[in-house]
């Protein structure tokens, strides 16, 4: 019976997560995410790349110009991402969630993190910008790496993951 209840739950447990956050999302969720994106991201997407690499503190996500001599997506890029890590720094995830939606997974987590619990850092790239985020607490890093496979999955067509995309992008610190 113990087993039973084990499995029950495991089960259970699994099939509540969201697809969503766990593959490609469907052309008219893509539609709409790139269109809310229009609106909060002054970037071109069709221009740039998102990379997610999830770590064991946390992750870090990039952004990066298809064309390394476009000053201009650059630009754009790296006034984003500085914003809105000052904005995460302050417990406001208002931007993911204008694009995403409020159920989006994780974001929860992420924004009632006291300030601190995660550390939040930028840094410039010769062709874009990441943001890193660190913490030791099991609870927040699980919401990290909810929230980029969620980005992922929104984002498919404008994002991958680092170890599927060509290492000699990747940025080291």
């Amino acid at each position: 019976m113990t087993k039973f209840l084990i499995v029950s739950f495991l089960l259970a447990s699994a099939l509540s997560v969201p697809v969503y956050a766990l593959e490609k999302a469907d052309d008219r969720r893509l539609d709409e995410v790139a269109e809310r994106g229009s609106h909060v991201m002054p970037f071109d997407l069709e221009k740039s790349v998102h990379i997610f690499s999830k770590t064991n503190t946390g992750g870090t996500q990039q952004v990066i110009v298809k064309d390394k001599s476009d000053v201009e997506q650059i630009n754009l890029i790296r006034s984003h991402l500085s914003e809105i890590t000052e904005a995460f720094k302050q417990g406001n995830f208002s931007n993911p969630e204008k694009i995403h939606g409020a159920l989006m997974p994780g974001l929860a987590e992420l924004k009632s993190a006291k300030p601190g619990q995660i550390e939040i850092t930028y840094k410039e790239l010769p062709d874009g910008a990441e943001i890193t985020y660190a913490t030791s607490i099991e609870k927040l890093k699980h919401a990290l790496h909810q929230w980029f496979d969620a980005q992922l999955s929104d984002h498919a067509r404008h994002a991958v993951p680092e170890h599927h995309y060509d290492s000699s992008h990747r940025h080291h610190k």
